[in-house]
């Protein structure tokens, strides 16, 4: 049974966190300018911990001697979210993170990936067509690969037989219920099992994979399909929907992980119940950002059309959080099921789950609690997870597109997500590949 234990003791004018996974241990550390009582809670000392992280303030002490690195591929990556929280659980515990591979299609994020993890190797090919080769068979109990998948893309191969974890959240839209079109039979979920394939030609020792829960009932049944290559090909699996209220997250968000490793089974359940935190609300995440003066494009507003502007302006002018039908665009006025959109949010509750469209109101509640605008990309990050040291940002330093930044933040893995999941994925890895060289 994999062993992990996660402690938080005060030290002078700070806070350490000792992160211990099968006997390898590590130490991080926040610095803190007010004085701590000696008897705090464990739930008020994590929340000061867990501020501090998205603060920018959490420290790790430089390895003594040659830790062992542990390096890490990310497909379909976008900005890296996942490989923000993975890389600190390995930090964590003492080891060196390295990012061996990255893989985004959009070419806007993976710069933005490279800008903040610097991948030893990346690419903007299309994983499915022009990146792996990818043949099976389900015929027999277990589907299995017809031939070993092999990586097609040169700039890829050198990783081969360099990973230790896999990660990957393949395209969701297929998957998602709020997809009335395809309504989970749609032509993106194979890219799932992309997964499988990846692992088996790069090697990794463990994998995860992040999706929605509607993953579970997918038309084309991708989810026991990949289960059935991974278990094929020698890896154990565990899988489970997350809730990141769970984890500390101040959003109503659900998340499917899929952890395969070669060693053991992984246990997520018994890591979430190690690494549990109390519910925040939005004041915990975003209040000290109320009024930030700044030309930092993460810190300005939308521009809102006028009717918008109204409809704000009603919710502020009346006390209101719900958007009566009156207010709403036609198609709304004869009834609808979204009370949500146009709806402003209230400082002592969770978010609403961060889509991509949390600049305009009519995507969702994404009104500011307390002045009369649309949440900033700031705090829309700072509700996923992202520390204020993450840089949305190009190679070159430009920022990206107002609707770039969006995607990225609303379509990331929270961060501490990662950090959860790395941890039942270092868990379940050999502790002997995981020594001190």
């Amino acid at each position: 049974m994999p062993q992990v234990r996660e402690e938080f003791t005060l030290h002078n004018g700070g806070i350490t966190r000792t992160l211990s996974i099968n006997g390898i241990c590590g130490t991080s550390n926040v610095s803190l300018h007010e004085p701590l009582p000696a008897g705090m809670s464990r739930d008020k000392m994590l929340s000061k911990w867990d501020k501090s992280f998205l603060m920018g303030a959490v420290k790790y002490p430089s390895p003594h001697g040659e830790k062992r690195v542990v390096r890490i591929a990310d497909v379909f990556c976008s900005a890296g979210g996942l490989s923000y929280g993975v890389r600190e659980a390995i930090m964590a515990c003492g080891l060196q993170a390295e990012s061996a591979m990255a893989v985004d299609i959009d070419p806007v994020k993976i710069e933005v990936y490279r800008r903040n993890f610097d991948p030893t190797h990346f690419s903007t090919r299309n994983l499915w067509y022009y990146s792996i080769t990818l043949n099976y068979s389900t015929r027999t109990r277990l589907p299995r690969f017809s031939a070993p998948p092999k990586l097609l893309a040169k700039e890829l191969q050198p990783a081969q037989g360099e990973v230790d974890i896999l990660l990957g959240g393949p395209p969701c839209e297929g998957h998602s219920t709020s997809n009335n079109v395809t309504l989970r039979n749609d032509v993106r979920n194979k890219y799932y099992i992309v997964m499988p394939a990846m692992a088996v030609a790069l090697g990794a020792r463990a994998v995860i994979v992040e999706n929605v829960p509607g993953v579970r009932h997918d038309h084309r049944n991708v989810l026991d399909k990949a289960t059935g290559l991974f278990e094929s090909s020698g890896y154990y699996v565990d899988e489970a929907v997350v809730d990141a209220m769970a984890l500390g997250i101040p959003q109503t968000r659900k998340r499917h992980i899929l952890i395969a490793s070669l060693h053991t089974k992984p246990d997520i359940a018994s890591t979430l119940d190690h690494l549990n935190r109390p519910r925040r609300d939005l004041r915990w995440a975003i209040g000290d950002l109320l009024d930030i003066e700044s030309d930092n494009p993460m810190d300005t507003e939308s521009d809102l059309s006028e009717v918008n502007k109204r409809r704000i302006k009603y919710l502020f002018d009346n006390d209101k959080y719900n958007l009566p039908d009156r207010e709403r665009p036609d198609s709304h006025k004869d009834g609808h099921t979204y009370p949500s959109i146009y709806g402003r949010l209230r400082w002592d509750e969770p978010s609403g789950t961060i889509t991509t469209g949390f600049n305009t109101p009519g995507r969702g509640r994404y009104i500011h609690p307390e002045r009369q605008r649309t949440i900033t990309p700031h705090e829309a990050a700072r509700i996923q997870g992202f520390p204020d040291d993450f840089e949305f940002n190009l190679i070159d330093g430009e920022t990206p597109s107002r609707t770039s930044i969006a995607d990225m933040i609303g379509d990331a893995v929270p961060p501490p997500m990662g950090y959860m999941a790395g941890v039942a994925a270092l868990a379940a890895l050999d502790p002997n590949d995981l020594q001190d060289r």
